[in-house]
């Protein structure tokens, strides 16, 4: 008797083991393939023919196609219209397809309106979850810009959107005109602390893989960060998580929360005190649009005031994805910055 429980304590052990290791396994590189080609102002590019459930969420001369940034890494883009060049940077763990909404409400007669998708996300390459750093975000994002081959642009981001779209843009200075600020962060802490209880378990090691990858879908949960849940319905789940899911690699949402710091020391703090610098040079007309019933980064609406204190403000009754619920607030923003900005380049 105690040698059949000694040998079903040992087959349990193993059996958690294997479950710890493959939750815990790194991820590969996993390369998507488009079809044909697509020809932009900058040239020709790897054209992506979205699948039914995606392409039914956007117009027919949208354009999908893939930037190569690095050998099998590809961020997928979306365009839409011609003209002034709008970047639209969403976040975690959503993809481009977070500014549809807001592409809708925009004369694309006269904006080129370009929306990349974060690598790991959406329909973009996906890495091991230890390439999952700010830096190496930024790097990407930029060098897709680089290859776009752009002069100008208004910006807007959300979430890690912030960080990631201003990081690109310190690193190709002059380039933006004018920004519109969503739900987002990218100051360094300057104590430990925590963003939230989410994120305190999504750092735990082995933890934040049983829950995050294990127990809950981060895509399921996507509407408890709305001011209106019912804003993320079921098809626009799947929308941002089909892609990552299916791709064999769900890496990402795990890994880009764990990129937020908690404290001074963390490795993303050394790129948003890059950030910081670079926010204070600034001179440029900025919109601040905030989504106040965000359960993540509403709260954080004062110290996005101290980096822009000229900016004027919308407070909205959105929740983190506010792109989903007030579109035409966004997009009302947008036109706003960019008339200043085209009024004072007549001038």
């Amino acid at each position: 008797m105690k040698r059949l429980i000694l040998i079903s304590l040992a087959v349990v052990v193993i059996a958690a083991l294997g479950i710890v290791f493959a939750l815990t396994r790194d991820g590969q590189l996993v390369t998507p393939e488009g079809e044909g080609t697509v020809a932009i102002d900058a040239g020709t590019f790897e054209a992506f023919p979205l699948p039914d459930y995606a392409a039914k969420h956007i117009t027919d001369d949208t354009k999908s196609y893939f930037i190569e940034v690095e050998p099998g890494i590809k961020v997928h883009m979306l365009e839409v219209g011609s003209g002034y060049p709008v970047f639209l940077m969403h976040g975690n763990p959503t993809s481009g397809f977070l500014y549809r909404k807001v592409a809708a409400e925009l004369p694309t007669d006269r904006l080129r309106l370009i929306m990349p998708t974060l690598v790991g996300l959406g329909f973009s390459s996906k890495v091991p979850a230890s390439q999952h750093t700010l830096d190496n975000h930024i790097r990407w994002i930029n060098a897709a810009l680089a290859q776009l081959d752009l002069t100008e642009l208004v910006y807007a981001g959300q979430d890690w959107g912030g960080a990631v779209g201003l990081g690109a843009l310190a690193r190709s200075p002059g380039l933006v005109e004018g920004a519109v600020i969503l739900n987002t962060g990218f100051n360094a802490p300057k104590e430990a602390g925590s963003l939230s209880r989410a994120h305190d378990i999504a750092k735990t090691p082995v933890l934040g893989e049983l829950v995050f990858e294990g127990l809950v879908s981060i895509f399921d949960r996507l509407r408890d960060a709305q001011g209106d849940p019912d804003s993320i319905p079921a098809d626009v789940a799947d929308l941002y998580g089909r892609p990552v899911v299916e791709s064999g690699n769900a890496k990402a949402p795990l890994a880009m929360m764990r990129m937020v710091p908690y404290s001074p020391n963390q490795p993303s703090s050394v790129q948003l005190r890059e950030i910081e610098r670079y926010v204070e040079g600034l001179d440029i007309p900025v919109e601040i649009v905030w989504g106040m019933n965000d359960p993540i980064l509403g709260r954080a609406l004062p110290r996005m005031k101290q980096n822009f204190p000229n900016a004027p403000v919308t407070e909205t009754e959105a929740g983190h994805f506010l792109q989903e619920e007030v579109p035409e607030v966004i997009a009302a923003a947008l036109l706003r910055v960019i008339d200043q900005v085209q009024s004072s380049a007549q001038e």
